[in-house]
């Protein structure tokens, strides 16, 4: 037999949890053909001795909407092992868009997920109106990687409702029967499912709530049961239980989404779970609601990470302890070697640290309540701020703090935070895990990671992009759950790659890949598993109109192949684009009245 490539010599894990063994893979025509000797010649050949075979890595909690359409490498995914992405969580996107209301979503968007709006404005093509257009649309256009579309709420909601969206206006029933059926054609022309987003901290950028936060149990419900009838789709939601609001209203906010699930009729559901520390218990409860539910027959996952949710401060980052106060304000529009300057003067250094954060919470603008929360307590906050080093330490203890750092110096917090902000000329970074961190340890995420519900996700890859650097959540689970922990429990390595292929491919129902085996997409990984390792977190400015973002290397990766084609090698894009829009079900479907 012909190749187009051949993998020899790697010890192959399949991707279900198995042993590995070491053996060659055969892949013709993107599809592999082969596992064993392999016997017959290969146009390429790749020697994988000494290295791991996995399949290639799928990311269900995504925020490429708008990058997807401008730019082909997929960074920093693909830098990860990434070959398939799920865009669309959180209830946001662009589709579909009338040509009046693309402002607002990407309003919403730069609010929401920190994506800088110039660079929106610039990028977006905005060559589709409707969902069916959108993902043809974007199929249209190279890309390293595969990616999937989600219905999100948001824009949908915008598009059937307009302004009456956004003023948080209860969905009629004309209007839940239109976003059903507008759901229900985005779902038979290939959409992977639909999500929805609950959370307070969660606003536009001038501040408005999300047009979906506070849809009814009947609209939610109304748009889920658009799959009856169907074999493929999923729901998705995340919520904080409305935390910033006066009284406990978690159950009656989780009774919305498990109705939510129960009129899909089916169809698998996963809710974003983290720890916080305005409510440490809390997840708990989502697990034991997700515990009975699951009883009843509702099929609940509980998407987890797996370390903090760690916010990146810097000078140039979309938040640090000082953007708040006077005289940083009146510098701040300034270019960073002049803010830098300008901080270094000992009489301006002298008086910042004699003010107060102004209020940057309230109307016109993104910012949460939280944000003011977390400045008025800023020795709290420094109790959980790193430097995470050259070679990333997420889990560190308070010896390491800035607290910490601060007590030995003899200076207050706030002093120190400014100092260490002004290292390397300004380009310094502090890492905060907001959430995931209460204990400072991550026993925890361990307990999370470990439920029999729990699936991977929340690297939010594509957005936050001033703020979080969370792409690489499939390195670190591998380096650092598979490989260096030195304390507490670990996750074997095998499982550890299950986690991030089958497992994920499978509750999407993407039965062509997440598996090394006959007949499926080549797919695939070649790592250097005992070299692996993460980069600190990056600024770059590469977005269009000269946007930044927080980019985070690996090296290890000695291949990324998707649809039998090295889109990365050694690290480095190879330019070549054989990504495409995952297109789910596809068979004849009856519609939805």
């Amino acid at each position: 037999m012909e190749y187009d490539l051949k993998i020899t010599g790697g010890l192959v894990y399949d991707g279900e949890g198995s042993e590995p063994r070491k053996t060659n893979i055969g892949v013709r025509n993107g599809t592999i053909v082969a596992i064993g000797d392999c016997a017959g010649d290969a146009r390429e050949t790749l020697d994988a001795t000494g290295h791991i075979v996995t399949p290639g890595f799928v990311d269900l909690h995504t925020h490429y909407d708008g990058q997807v359409s401008w730019d082909a490498g997929m960074q920093p995914s693909v830098n990860h092992g990434v070959s398939t992405v799920v865009m669309g969580s959180c209830g946001v996107g662009f589709a579909p868009v009338r040509e009046a209301d693309r402002e607002k979503l990407i309003r919403l968007m730069e609010g929401v997920e920190d994506i800088p709006g110039i660079a929106l404005a610039e990028g977006l093509t905005w060559d589709w109106e409707t969902l069916p257009e959108y993902m043809d649309a974007l199929d249209a256009k190279p890309h390293s990687i595969d990616f999937a579309v989600q219905v999100t709420h948001d824009p949908l909601r915008v598009y059937v409702m307009g302004d009456r969206a956004v003023c948080n206006e209860p969905a009629t029933e004309t209007d839940i029967a239109a976003m059903r059926k507008i759901t229900r054609e985005a779902l038979e022309a290939g959409a992977i499912g639909f999500s929805t987003g609950r959370s307070d901290v969660h606003r536009s950028a001038d501040g408005d709530w999300t047009p979906s936060s506070e849809a009814t149990t009947e609209e939610l419900s109304g748009i889920a049961s658009a799959f009856a009838g169907l074999s493929h789709g999923t729901l998705q939601a995340v919520n904080d239980f409305d935390l910033e609001r006066e009284g406990d209203a978690f159950d009656k906010e989780f009774d919305i989404l498990e109705s939510m699930a129960e009129a899909g009729e089916g169809r698998p559901f996963s809710l974003s779970l983290m720890q916080r520390d305005f409510a440490p218990d809390q997840w708990r409860r989502i697990i034991d609601r997700a515990e009975k539910a699951e009883a009843k027959g509702v099929h609940m996952r509980l998407q987890t990470a797996p370390r903090g949710i760690g916010v990146i401060t810097g000078l140039q980052c979309t938040f640090h302890p000082f953007i708040g106060f006077p005289s940083y304000k009146a510098i701040c529009d300034l270019p960073l070697e002049e803010r830098v300057a300008k901080m270094k003067e000992a009489a301006f250094k002298a008086q910042i640290l004699t003010e107060e954060s102004e209020t940057l919470a309230g109307d016109g603008t993104p910012v949460p309540p939280i944000v003011d929360a977390l400045m008025a307590a800023i020795d709290y906050v420094a109790s959980k701020t790193f430097l995470l080093g050259e070679n990333p330490e997420y889990e560190q203890s308070a010896e390491t703090s800035v607290l910490h750092m601060a007590q030995e110096k003899g200076v207050s917090s706030l002093e120190m935070i400014y100092d260490l902000l002004l290292e390397d000329d300004g380009q310094a970074l502090l890492y905060f895990p907001i959430y995931n961190y209460t204990n400072m340890n991550f026993d925890n995420v361990f307990e999370m990671m470990s439920h029999p519900q729990s699936i991977m996700g929340l690297s939010d890859g594509g957005a936050h992009v001033g703020t979080i650097c969370d792409s690489s959540f499939p390195s670190y689970l591998l380096t650092y759950w598979a490989r260096d922990r030195a304390r507490g429990g670990k996750i074997e390595l095998a499982e550890a790659i299950r986690r991030l292929t089958s497992d994920i491919a499978d509750y999407c129902g993407m039965a062509d890949r997440g598996r090394i085996k006959v007949g499926l997409k080549a797919n695939i990984n070649v790592i250097d598993f005992d070299n692996l390792r993460l980069f600190a977190p990056r600024m770059v400015q590469d977005l269009p109109a000269g946007g930044q973002r927080l980019l985070q290397d690996a090296a290890g990766y000695r291949a990324v192949i998707v649809d039998g084609e090295m889109v990365l090698e050694n690290d480095q894009l190879t330019g070549k684009n054989p990504g495409r829009l995952y297109r789910a079900g596809q068979q004849a479907l009856e519609s939805v009245a």
